[in-house]
């Protein structure tokens, strides 16, 4: 027989059993009609940036190189990997490969700060230097991520306007600088989607004005005719000006994302507080310092990118199109002349396997299409393609 003070005990165990399991199952009840968590207000009408993939034969539209590094670099590159440590942490300063892009700079490893692509360059700018109760400066139409970057780290986005060449007035940058101050000023040279290089003289003017930093984003810079790290000396350069360079164009090493940028001393060590440990991978800090032995491989393809786009510019000129004088491996035209509207005549082209990037829906760019320069036979592809459907 059970002893007469276990039936309450077996009672009562029951009854919290029950109420366990009532609890429970409200609790389940309540997880699954739970929502997700919202995102931040202020992300909410913002979209991510993209460019369309798509698989066609010939692909033009997000100025990549048109051709890879030599072998010689994939075999350096493959020796190199092969004595890595891997079970170990990558080195955090990444202090070989900034030592590397001072000497190709002329400058000191202090003033070389490396990231996962000049993007992650930018969004460290702005966590520094920028937040919420500050602004930054574009002038449009422009490189489309540094508003969305930007606004990502809750800056405010001022923009101006450029001229219908592409360039950027002293009196906008005068006006803009003026009236909003701020924190950070950002200049695309040479200009994405234009093409075109920023003026010295504006540049000038930014550094003289502006109440904080002058970013010079250079991911074309090697195709331009001057550039702005000329000014970033040692011996007392300015103390605002940031210039921020990219592997991924002229080094043909988009598959790396691997950015970096020279600025003045003492700024990298600010970065430290808000970029996340060890974020330069072993693999791109080695990849970025092989690629430096073959500076002569990358200012020939530099060369003969040029030779392309210049065959290219000469051929939509001929074909009666608007446009743009470009400074970089890639050039913006205008169909309206034609009596084609953009959006037809990118599908057009997707239709015949070629793709270019539609900046038709952007603001002031109605009409336009932005072709990479490819290799010769994709350059030919692509004029022999425009060249049907608007004829």
């Amino acid at each position: 027989m059970k002893p007469p003070e276990a039936e309450p005990r077996t009672r009562a165990a029951r009854e919290r059993s029950d109420q366990e399991r009532e609890t429970t199952g409200t609790a389940a009840r309540g997880l699954s009609n739970r929502r997700t968590p919202a995102a931040r207000e202020d992300l909410r009408l913002l979209d991510g940036y993209h460019s369309p993939q798509i698989e066609v034969d010939v692909r033009l539209n997000t100025n990549e190189a048109p051709v890879g590094p030599p072998p010689e670099f994939a075999e350096a590159l493959a020796a190199e990997l092969s004595i890595v440590e891997w079970h170990r942490y990558p080195d955090r300063t990444a202090a070989k490969l900034r030592a590397d892009l001072a000497e190709l700079h002329g400058t000191d490893p202090e003033r070389i700060f490396v990231a996962n692509g000049s993007n992650e360059v930018l969004q460290t700018l702005c966590l520094t230097y920028g937040g919420a109760g500050r602004s930054v400066a574009t002038f449009e139409s422009t490189y489309a991520m540094y508003g969305q970057i930007a606004r990502g780290t809750q800056c405010a986005v001022v923009e101006g306007e450029r001229h219908a060449d592409g360039s950027v007035s002293v009196y906008e940058l005068e006006r803009v600088v003026e009236r909003h101050q701020p924190s950070i000023v950002f200049l695309c040279s040479p200009n994405n989607p234009t093409g075109t290089p920023e003026r010295i003289e504006v540049l000038q003017r930014a550094l003289e004005i502006a109440p904080g930093l002058v970013v010079v984003d250079e991911a074309y810079g090697q195709f331009a005719d001057w550039s702005a790290i000329d000014l970033c000396d040692n011996a007392g350069g300015p103390d605002n000006l940031v210039v921020t360079r990219t592997y991924s164009k002229t080094w043909a090493m988009a598959g790396a994302r691997l950015g970096y940028a020279v600025v003045p001393a003492g700024m990298a060590a600010e970065f430290e507080k808000v970029v996340l440990p060890y974020h330069v991978d072993t693999f791109k800090q080695i990849a970025g310092r092989v690629a430096l032995r073959f500076t002569d491989d990358m200012e020939q393809r530099v060369a003969a990118i040029v030779t392309g786009r210049e065959r290219i510019e000469a051929a939509l000129t001929e074909m009666g199109l608007e446009v743009w004088p470009s400074q970089s491996n890639f050039i913006l035209f205008r169909t309206t002349a034609s009596g084609h509207g953009g959006n037809e005549v990118w599908q057009a082209l997707v239709d015949r396997s070629v793709l270019v990037r539609n900046c038709s829906s952007w603001p002031r760019l109605a009409d336009c299409l932005r072709v990479t320069v490819g290799t010769p036979a994709e350059n030919d592809r692509f004029l022999e393609a425009l060249s049907a459907i608007i004829s």
